[in-house]
């Protein structure tokens, strides 16, 4: 169902409330460079300190300035179960594509209580669901196991954004679930290993500064251009690896701030860039020819 660049799209602030003028800037930005769809309040989007009305709204806003253009994708994540059902009920009424839900994060429950979690928001709402496997973050993985049991169970969880690190895993995802259930990789400088074992595109930081390149990349990989795919690979590896020298989304903010599309502004616990690592992100950003 879902293939081809996701932007993981960033949250504009702008004196401690959403930007929400940048913001309608960056979807067009998205949408006239060619991505598949955007996905607001992700972790990209600083969903974790967004109150619920406000996660709501930066949802509205991405369908509404969307208007059809590109899939939407809401983060509708959270390790309280009935939140993760509030939120994507809530993002179903505004017409998303699907909703994207990460492991419960903190709690670390088991896998039966993984599979009871995503089993729950199944059932509350018929959105497809993109499970979103990101261990680093959460504290627990989403088990091949458990996938394909909620795969066989809830005929709305049809994709998954694998954010492990590990193409053993996309391998054995692949092997185990149908072939229309779709993989999409969380990183983006692992994106074509991941494709060359059975992804089918990105849910992607990078493409939040240069989203042409990063649909390029993808639809050459899916036209069988390999060659191409793995040159623009390479070529935009710096932006990949320096976009991640502090805890995303710090440096995509500095780098779309050093771009004139955002004001440079986090809610806390995140803050600005370490000056030494502003100075990399900016040497890396201009040898790209972005600012």
């Amino acid at each position: 169902m879902f293939s081809g660049a996701y932007t993981a799209l960033v949250t504009p602030f702008k004196n401690g409330a959403i930007d929400e003028a940048a913001y309608r800037r960056l979807i067009d930005f998205q949408i006239d460079n060619g991505v598949s769809g955007i996905v607001p309040t992700g972790s990209t989007g600083e969903a974790a300190t967004l109150d619920q009305e406000e996660h709501l709204r930066v949802i509205e806003i991405a369908v509404s300035q969307a208007k059809g253009r590109c899939r939407v994708i809401a983060g509708t994540g959270s390790n309280s179960t009935r939140e993760a059902i509030e939120l994507s009920v809530g993002a179903a009424k505004l017409s998303v594509d699907a909703v994207l839900l990460a492991s419960p994060y903190y709690n670390k429950p088991t896998p039966e209580g993984i599979y009871r979690h995503f089993k729950a928001v199944s059932e509350a709402t018929d959105v497809p669901i993109m499970l979103y496997n990101v261990p680093s973050r959460t504290a627990s993985e989403i088990d091949v196991e458990t996938c394909v049991r909620l795969v066989r169970e809830c005929r709305n969880v049809v994709s998954i954004k694998e954010a492990g690190g590990n193409c053993d895993r996309v391998s054995a995802l692949r092997n185990a679930l149908p072939p229309e259930f779709t993989i999409l990789s969380g990183d983006d400088s692992l994106t074509i290993p991941f494709m060359a074992v059975g992804a089918v595109g990105v849910v992607s930081v990078a493409s939040n500064i240069i989203p042409r390149q990063v649909s390029e990349m993808v639809e050459s990989f899916l036209t069988g251009h390999i060659h191409e795919a793995k040159d623009l690979h390479l070529r935009w590896y710096a932006i990949f690896k320096d976009l991640f020298i502090e805890s995303n989304p710090i440096p995509v903010k500095a780098a779309l701030h050093a771009m004139g599309m955002i004001e440079a502004e986090y809610r806390l616990p995140l803050c600005e860039m370490r000056t030494g690592n502003l100075d990399r992100l900016k040497r890396t950003l201009a040898a790209a020819k972005l600012i």
